[in-house]
């Protein structure tokens, strides 16, 4: 049987999960309704936190949470999971 240690040898679902919200949101804007350049705010996971430039955020960690990074102009520069 092989040895399974979790984030180490295991499918880490964050990571799939971070990738799919990259793929919808780097460089759209995050607004009321989603078009070609805007991503609706109310589509997000309920675990979301938009985070502008200069921000202060907690460092606690929450694999379930959204973070979304937002550049000078409004765009999202990244997503994580933390």
């Amino acid at each position: 049987m092989p040895l399974v240690v979790p984030g180490i040898t295991s499918k880490d679902d964050s990571a799939s999960k971070t990738e799919e919200w990259t793929n919808k949101l780097v460089g759209k804007k995050i607004g009321e309704s989603s078009d070609a350049t805007t991503f609706a705010k109310a589509d997000l996971p309920k675990e979301t936190r938009v985070i502008e430039p200069g921000s202060m955020v907690t460092k606690d960690f929450n694999p379930d949470r959204l973070n979304v990074h937002l550049k000078e102009d409004g765009t999202v520069s990244h997503v994580d999971h933390q």
